[in-house]
């Protein structure tokens, strides 16, 4: 019998947010199925699994754009395998981003990342210095402070869900984000 996956379960929320939207065509949703539970240094198994997921991906759907959402660890490892050609950009939700993390491969991408600043699992102000970073490698960067929701995303849930199909939507038509004008005062931490 497979282990239930809260962090799985939870990500349904968000992927059945993007199915509802219109899209006037079809949109396929995939889930990365990771092998082992946690990071695991620099093996880093969960970006390989993304990669292999995207692989999968683009054999079963060649060409089609593609936009990565994360939370937490699979926000890093979102960011860390968007560097592949399908790759349009990630939507990172609270995630880790520990200094140092790579960031040219982000060159040309869309990078959105949605942080509640009261966080207490994932560090806000390390997400706001990984987007400078992205930013000056050439990533289209839009940072969003989040007013409620902590790490696990509970408080204002919907208000996350529709952000990540906002911005999910946005990255696909390479339109502006929602918002944007919004968040742009902010968008230079």
């Amino acid at each position: 019998m497979p282990r239930l996956s809260l962090p799985a379960l939870r990500m349904g929320f968000f992927g059945a947010e993007i199915g509802r939207r219109p899209w006037g065509r079809d949109v396929l949703l995939a889930q990365v199925g990771y092998r082992c539970r946690g990071w695991n240094r620099h093996r880093a198994d969960p970006v390989h699994d993304t990669a292999s997921a995207l692989d999968a991906l683009s054999r079963l759907a060649p060409h089609v754009p593609v936009v990565l959402i994360g939370h937490s660890m699979g926000g890093r490892a979102a960011l860390a395998a968007a560097g592949g050609t399908t790759v349009r950009g990630v939507v990172a939700l609270a995630p880790w981003c520990p200094p140092g993390e790579p960031v040219a491969h982000l060159r040309g991408k869309a990078a959105v990342f949605l942080h509640d600043e009261d966080d207490t699992v994932t560090s806000a102000q390390q997400t706001w210095a990984f987007a400078r970073r992205a930013r000056a490698a050439g990533a289209d960067v839009q940072t969003v402070a989040m007013p409620t929701g902590g790490h696990a995303m509970l408080r204002g849930a919907r208000r996350w869900h529709r952000l990540a199909a906002d911005y999910t939507a946005a990255i696909l038509t390479w339109g502006p984000g929602p918002e944007k004008a919004e968040h742009s005062a902010r968008d230079t931490r």
